[in-house]
This record gives C-alpha cells, structure tokens and sequence, in this order.
C-alpha cells in the first residue's frame, strides 16, 4: 500500500516518446497526428507538453523518462461513487435475479437501509479498512480523482465518519477526493413516515455542522418516488447555497421527477443517472452548463431497458460524463474501464466521447475543470500511460486490465 509515509518517486522530469490521445492535451506548441510527444513534470506539475523536438531548452537538464511510445491519457476520474460503507448486498442481487424490482427491495427493507444498518455497525477504522482495497484498485487503473459521497450513515455521527474516511483516503493514498454529502439519500428507519422532520434534521444540524467541520466538497440528494420529493430536494438545495456549497442531484432514474430542471436551476454541477430525462430538464441542465452523469453499472445491474437520452443530450451539447456508481446494491463495479465500455455498448457513445467521459467530463462534474481532466501546463501530473496501440483500446478489452504507469499528483505508481 502506498502512503502519505512512504511516498513513491517524483515524476519530475521530461517524459519521453509518448504518444497524446487526441483531443485530451492542450499543447504548448503544435502537435501533429502520430508525432512524438513529451510531457515535462516539475515540482509535481506539468510545466509543459508539446513535441519532443521543441522541448525548450531550459528543460534539457531534468531527468529523462523513456515512455516507450506508449500512450498517454489524462489521469482518469470517477465522478460518481459510494465508496464508504459497512457490509455487502449479494442478497438483492439474487433477489432481483428472481425477479424483485429494485423499489420492492427498498420497500421490504433491503436497499440502502440495509447499508445504512451495516455501516452504522462499523467503527471508522473499519469502513477505512473495507474502502481501502476498493480505492486502491480503481487507482491501479489509471484513476487520479474520485468523488466518494456519504450517505449511508444517515445521522450525524455516521454521516461524519464516512466523510472522514473519505478524507483520510485521499490523504494515505495520495489521489485527489471530492467528497459530497447525501444525508438526503433515504429516510432512516428512526424517521418512518416523518420525511419533513429528517429534511429539517440534515438542514438545521447535519449539513452545517459537517461543512463547519470541512467534511463537505458538494451536497447531493436522491430526487426520487422512494427517496425524497421536490420539495424536500430544494430545501436541501437552499441550505446548500446558503452555506456556499455547489450541488448535484440523482435524478430521474427511476421515473421522471423534473429533479433535474430543479437542480440545474441551483447551478447544479451534474445530475447523474438520469434515465428517464426528459427534454425540458435537459434544456435546464444545457442553460445551466451542469453535466449528465451516465451511471452504466447500474443501468446494467438493475436490468434496465429506459435508456438515457444519449441523441438528446449530444444534440444540446450537454457534456457526458461517465462513472462507475460504485456502491454495494446497484453498482458493485471497481472498474471504470469497463464502464467506458459498458457506455459504448450500451448507451451507444463513440470512443470519443467515452474517453472525454472520464477525462475532462468527469472533471466538470466535480468543479475540477480547471486542475483535471487535460494534460495541459500548470496543472497537477496526473497522468496515464497505457502499453495499448490506440485509444479504441481502453474502451475495447473487457475484464483486461493494462500495466499501465500512473503518474498521480506528481508521483510515480509504476505497474
């Protein structure tokens, strides 16, 4: 395990025969089709990409890295994750196999109350213990940020220890963490029946105390028939502004809610899931400039056949972002890989947009446009290199999982 104590080596340098997928670089000097390219690292950044032979000469003395003619991405970003949480859900998974709905689950207790159960069982240094190894295998596959969202502790004490392993994941494994608070995720079983009275609770006490603490990067809630309504969305959308928090919403998964129209209204950073998104939210979402989030491992594992808009959204011009929902009900997936692929087969996106999907899409989507998603100067090395002949390749293989080399915040993690 890598850690904040033992730190892998600098990539400070000048990186050597590459190869830039396209549209994903900003060079400093003009870059042909196929030519040799080269990033140069300093003091963790990247001060300059461009071809190998206009290198600047006050470069020339940094240490060479020979790339090998490998192809080099932005560091990939998974903009949309559960990571945190106690126990497992192998069960629903069954379950749905013998033919339950997903709303059946929750109403018979199953769900995310099951998860709420289990991760309020579980001391901090547990639910560290069980994200560990799930975070540490996203990033042995070229991942350099990652959102991780709270939401199963429903209370103030639980909500706040999944934050905090969040936190504390960033900071061990040296990778860049966008925590975002869902208390409005489901109703706990203590408030049965009293969804006002636990919208007032994460407004008036869990939600400022947590930002107070500096727990909270974003404030998200589940816009739905077995989540919480419009009404109850906007509250926690205002106590969200109030406190000078961006926000971003599960909308339109399951039915068709308007969650998106309402959270593009507050500026919303992306509206993930959307499903059933219909064309005025996404004339909001365009206006707004808030990204569509496409959540494949669920569609897939839920067994859905209501597409997202895909025609729609691409003809708006709505940037399409792509993650893994890693969660333990709907979306147990720790390869976003495969849902670059799942996204091209199943949604129908180009490779193109796969690869903008978990690059610059996905950096929108967390407010990190301006330090992620493009390898351009004076942003963080964050970087990738793949042994594959062309970018159709990440999106290709299914269950293989490339030696690549991670260059995550100016750190070398070698294959």
């Amino acid at each position: 395990m890598t850690t904040a104590a033992t730190p892998s080596p600098s990539a400070d340098g000048r990186w050597l025969n590459l190869r830039l997928a396209p549209a994903l670089f900003a060079a400093d000097a003009p870059l042909a089709e196929g030519e040799v390219a080269c990033i140069v690292v300093q003091q963790g950044h990247i001060a300059w990409v461009g071809p190998q032979q206009q290198v600047p000469a006050a470069y020339a003395a940094l240490p060479a890295h020979d790339g090998g003619g490998q192809l080099a991405t932005p560091g990939l970003i998974d903009c949309h994750t559960h990571l945190v949480y106690g126990g497992q859900r192998a069960n629903e998974f069954a379950m749905r196999l013998a033919g339950a709905s997903y709303e059946e689950i929750a109403r018979a207790g199953g769900g995310i109350v099951s998860s709420v159960k289990a991760t309020r069982q579980a001391s901090e240094d547990e639910l560290y213990a069980l994200a560990l190894p799930r975070l540490q295998s996203l990033l042995r596959e070229g991942v350099c940020a990652i959102e991780i969202k709270s939401g199963y502790g429903l209370a103030l004490e639980h909500e706040r220890k999944q934050l905090r392993v969040a936190r504390r994941l960033g900071e061990d494994l040296g990778v860049t963490v966008r925590t975002t608070f869902l208390g409005a995720h489901a109703l706990p079983p203590e408030y049965a029946g009293r969804s006002q009275d636990y919208i007032d609770l994460v407004c008036n006490e869990m939600l400022p105390a947590l930002a107070q603490e500096g727990l909270v990067d974003a404030v998200d809630a589940f816009c739905e028939r077995i989540g919480f309504s419009l009404a109850e969305t906007e509250q926690v959308f205002r106590t969200a502004q109030a406190l000078g928090l961006p926000v971003k919403l599960h909308a339109e998964q399951l039915s068709n809610m308007g969650g998106s129209a309402l959270a593009a209204r507050y500026g919303a950073l992306s509206c993930d899931h959307i499903e059933h998104l219909d064309a005025a939210g996404i004339a909001a979402m365009q206006a707004a400039g808030t990204v569509a989030v496409l959540l494949p491992g669920a569609y897939y594992c839920l067994r859905d056949t209501h597409m997202p808009p895909i025609a729609a959204l691409r003809a708006a011009g709505v940037p399409m972002a792509i993650s893994t929902d890693h969660n333990p009900g709907t979306s147990p997936a720790l390869s976003l890989l495969l849902m670059v692929n799942q996204a091209c087969t199943l949604f129908g996106l180009t490779v193109p947009e796969a690869l903008a999907g978990v690059t610059r899409h996905a950096a929108q989507a967390l407010g990190l446009q301006d330090t992620h998603g493009t390898l351009a100067a004076g942003r963080p090395a964050n970087f990738v290199l793949w042994p594959l002949a062309e970018a159709a390749e990440l999106a290709y293989w299914l269950g293989q999982r490339p030696a690549c080399t991670v260059v995550r915040q100016g750190r070398i993690h070698a294959p």
